[in-house]
This record gives C-alpha cells, structure tokens and sequence, in this order.
C-alpha cells in the first residue's frame, strides 16, 4: 500500500491525562467520517488523522493538513469542511479559516 499524498489532522482535545480539555471533541461529532467521505467522492489521496490536543483550543476545532503544514481553526461544520477541501483542491489554503 502506497502512503498518502495528504495527512489531515484532527483535533479530539482530549490530553495525556485521558481528559478532555478545549472545544474541539465538543464539536466534531461526525467530523472524521464526513471528512473521510468527502476525501473518497473527491478523490483526494490523503488519510484522516485523529490526535491528541493541538493546544489551540482558543481557536478550534483545528484541522491540519500536511505536508503543506496548514492549519485551519473554526472548522465547526460540514460547510467550513468543504470550503477547506475545495480550496485543496485548487492548491492553495482556505484563507478563511486559515490560522496565521
């Protein structure tokens, strides 16, 4: 199996602790799924990572792709999702949600 173009990474807040800390677990439910669908009917070679707190919390939920190292905060909805993956596809970032 090749390794993917792409690797989107998505905050889950939860600490080394075990405990959830920030907004992004809060506001991601069905987040992974919905990012992985639009990935296949798109066509685009990447895996969706879940990780551990990216300690952004005032800015989440965060979302990272690499290896372009973008970092987009806000991404509370499938509306934001797709705004980032079109912008993907053009190549470039989604200033929108693109954390500076």
């Amino acid at each position: 199996m090749a390794t993917p173009e792409r690797m989107i990474i998505c905050c889950q807040s939860f600490r080394t602790s075990g405990s959830p800390k920030g907004i992004c677990h809060k506001s991601t439910e069905g987040f992974l799924q919905y990012i992985e669908e639009e990935l296949l009917d798109r066509g685009l070679d990447a895996i969706v990572v879940a990780t551990t707190c990216l300690k952004q919390c005032e800015s989440g939920p965060i979302m990272v792709v690499q290896p372009e190292n973008w970092w987009f905060k806000g991404v509370e909805s499938e509306g934001a999702i797709d705004e980032i993956l079109d912008s993907l596809e053009d190549g470039e970032p989604c200033e929108k949600y693109l954390l500076s």
